[in-house]
């Protein structure tokens, strides 16, 4: 795996501070973080895989969103 933190998968911290002590603090603004804040990632999902998912989806009654996330928590288990 790489160690260079513009390409490796999992960036360590302290990887950018030079980059972000170059800054000129005129183009920085800190915010408070939000608590309730969320992520949302999209998934792109075509064809027969696209029909899957909404076909498991209705038939166990929840979004593909959250049969997604299920299938996700599913496999983190199966690997822990």
């Amino acid at each position: 795996m790489s160690s260079d933190p513009w390409t490796s998968a999992d960036p360590q911290p302290g990887d950018f501070d030079g980059d972000l002590a170059e800054l000129d603090p005129r183009y920085v603004e800190r915010r408070e973080g939000d608590p309730d804040g969320k992520l949302m990632i999209l998934v792109s999902v075509e064809g027969e895989d696209a029909d899957r998912l909404q076909r498991l989806s209705e038939q166990q009654g929840k979004t593909s969103a959250d049969l997604v996330a299920d299938l996700l928590r599913d496999a983190d288990r199966s690997v822990a």
